[in-house]
């Protein structure tokens, strides 16, 4: 348990620090290069197309993010600690997390990178989060190789161009012909990969579940769950202003669970 608490508080220093860094190199290496280009308008230039499509992912990022962790799970915990709550009574799906000491209604997993549970009340503002995540990674890996082709004169025209990129880079580096500040940038490629790769991964599977009208913590536990449209599963996590949604961090919308409990 300590060593999960401990992680609780890691992770999102961790994604915190890359969110910066991303940002710093964008704002001030990446972007300012591609002024230079001087067979470009200053109107239309891919500069500042690729800043407002940074600002754009970013802001939706983050925005999501902070969304993730206000919509904190529903505090039924006091319920459960004077026993008028059984865990034989609660709603389908429901789970006490102790890292989060609180109660979830219909519990997906714990989110370390967030510090909080991921359930009915923050799923939508979490899968958007991962989604704005995994482009904004992509886009600063496309603008991290324009920087790096232009500034070592080489071409990524050839896939095998880039797999061969980080051995070649490390052996230069040692032997001195490659800055620190180049290198560093290199290897940021590569967390950028990964980083988006996961991020689409883990947004693909949880869309996948919703059409399922399930979670990861039922599909564990072996759970049965009623089958229902797929299209009510979608419309139970993004509710009506979906399309609201995908363009800027908005609140979630009440979930069933929500309506079912005030009835």
């Amino acid at each position: 348990m300590l060593v999960l608490r401990l992680l609780n508080v890691v992770a999102p220093a961790y994604f915190l620090c890359i969110s910066l860094v991303t940002f710093v190199l964008q704002i001030f290496v990446f972007i300012p290069s591609m002024f230079r280009d001087p067979s470009t308008t200053p109107l239309f230039s891919p500069a500042l197309l690729h800043g407002a499509l940074f600002l754009f992912l970013s802001a939706n990022a983050l925005g999501n993010y902070v969304l993730v962790i206000q919509n904190s799970p529903e505090d039924l915990v006091a319920d459960w600690l004077d026993g008028s709550r059984s865990p034989g009574s609660a709603l389908p799906g429901t789970h006490f997390c102790r890292l989060c000491s609180r109660v979830t209604q219909r519990h997906d997993h714990h989110c370390f990178f967030t510090g909080n549970c991921i359930g009915s009340r923050n799923m939508r503002n979490f899968i958007m989060f991962c989604l704005y995540t995994s482009l904004a990674c992509l886009e600063s890996l496309v603008a991290g190789m324009a920087y790096i082709s232009a500034t070592l004169s080489m071409s990524f025209a050839d896939p095998l161009a880039f797999l061969t990129l980080l051995p070649h880079s490390i052996s230069q580096f040692f032997s001195g012909a490659l800055l620190s500040s180049e290198m560093f940038v290199i290897l940021m490629l590569y967390l950028w990969l990964g980083i988006g790769l996961a991020c689409a991964g883990f947004c693909c599977h949880q869309l996948l579940l919703i059409v399922r009208g399930q979670t990861r913590y039922q599909v564990r536990k072996g759970m049965l769950v009623r089958a229902r449209p797929w299209r009510d599963n979608l419309q139970e996590v993004f509710g009506k202003k979906w399309l609201l949604g995908l363009l800027i961090p908005v609140q979630n919308v009440e979930s069933s669970y929500c309506r079912q409990k005030e009835k």
